[in-house]
């Protein structure tokens, strides 16, 4: 692992300021399950309300243009003393009910959001091995695939229809199967056109992707890796469809390694080739990216920046219409100094989860001329806008609701909506 990779766990966990509790045996006790006022009822209610954002606040939540749904919070979703991190979410083809998939320290909780004001949290699937900081879930065919950099966690199948039948929540779940061709790994990647995902920052192939066949999902099967490049932190692979016909229809994984981008073709899983790399000024740490939706552009934000460099949050900008030859298009600066984290594109608008500075929402409807503007947003961290690793981890803004969800390091799952 690198030094940087090293350093930046360290800095994240003097922020976190947490000690948690690293051992197999000691199940942490689920909150969800108490009835702590005595009345028959488990304490698995979320925070209900009706709040529009008016005057900047809703639900004493700083905003503009969004308004808060619901909430629930990290005890009922992980336990005491768990705290947020990555998510997904995943809509019921047959009933059409969506599902947020919530990541904590301690486990995976399952929560029925299809009412966006009274999210029903239905149970949690407890780590594989011990807790970790970092987790995270993403969805193939009615499957949810989990990582965790605890050691030996490897990656866990669970069968997503199963939420359907829950009639007496909350319920411990257990794995639908276990794939452990690696130990631990920072992230998950899944090209749902393909049926493949890609664990990145394991234990395997230095830490670059390895990928693996989830087709039968059930019965996972290794597929190689590309170790090339080594530590790769997070990445975007898609079934490509832009504007270079060199690459229509191959399978193409940009990589945010750390210290750069890299851009791979993966249709042949036994023979990877890299097709080119690019860097920028100021690099603090090359997290994670997303193509806009006719894959042009890539838009990058970088974790440490703001801590190594100072300035309020950047989003660096790629023009990838050749992809042997991206080049640096522009950077976009935030209102305020706190850290990006994920960032994902939805028509002509970003989202980024922006820890402590919430929900961002930046129009990107003009970026070929050079400008982004920020349309909106809800800051889930209310006691400020620092340059610190609390708020939001997380969002998942691809509900046809309309309806997103941000799971955060300090309050948990939150359920938002833009306000028009």
């Amino acid at each position: 692992m690198k030094l940087t990779t090293i350093l930046k766990r360290i800095s994240i966990l003097l922020f976190f300021g947490l000690v948690l509790n690293y051992s197999c045996s000691d199940e942490p006790v689920d909150s969800a399950l108490l009835d702590s006022d005595g009345d028959g009822t488990p304490d698995n209610g979320p925070v209900q309300s009706v709040f529009p954002c008016e005057n900047g606040f809703s639900n004493n939540y700083p905003c503009n243009g969004f308004d808060f749904k619901s909430q629930v919070p990290l005890d009922v979703l992980g336990g005491n003393g768990a705290t947020g991190n990555d998510s997904w979410g995943w809509t019921d083809p047959a009933t059409g009910k969506e599902y947020a998939l919530v990541c904590t320290s301690t486990s995976t909780a399952f929560v029925d959001v299809s009412d966006p004001y009274s999210p029903v949290y239905l149970g949690r699937l407890p780590t594989a091995t011990i807790n970790s900081l970092w987790r995270d879930v993403k969805t193939y065919n009615n499957f949810a695939f989990i990582v965790s950099e605890a050691p030996g966690h490897g990656m866990q199948v669970f069968d997503l229809t199963r939420l359907r039948d829950i009639t007496t929540p909350p319920v411990i779940f257990d794995a639908d199967a276990n794939y452990n061709e690696f130990g631990s790994a920072h992230n998950i990647i899944i090209n749902e056109n393909s049926g493949y995902a890609y664990a990145v920052g394991s234990n395997t192939f230095s830490g670059g992707p390895h990928f693996v066949n989830i087709q039968n999902p059930m019965a996972p099967e290794a597929a190689g890796g590309y170790a090339n490049d080594a530590y790769s932190h997070d990445a975007q692979v898609v079934t490509y469809n832009g504007p270079d016909p060199d690459y229509i229809g191959r399978e193409i994984l940009i990589g945010s390694n750390e210290n750069e981008v890299v851009i791979v073709d993966v249709t042949d899983k036994s023979n990877p080739v890299q097709i080119s790399t690019i860097d920028y000024m100021n690099i603090g740490y090359t997290h994670q990216g997303w193509f806009t939706e006719d894959m042009e552009y890539f838009l990058l934000g970088d974790e440490i920046d703001e801590i190594n460099f100072g300035g309020n949050t950047r989003t660096l900008v790629f023009d990838f219409t050749d992809l042997d030859n991206p080049v640096f298009h522009m950077e976009y600066l935030g209102p305020t100094q706190a850290i990006d984290h994920n960032g994902y594109v939805v028509g002509n608008t970003l989202y980024i989860a922006n820890y402590a500075a919430g929900l961002r929402a930046i129009d990107i409807s003009n970026i070929a001329s050079g400008v982004m503007v920020e349309s909106g947003f809800i800051d889930t961290y209310i006691p400020n806008d620092n340059t610190v690793f609390n708020g939001a981890w997380n969002i998942y803004p691809f509900f046809e609701s309309g309806n997103i969800i941000v799971s955060d390091i300090d309050g948990g799952l939150f359920v938002v909506r833009p306000s028009n």
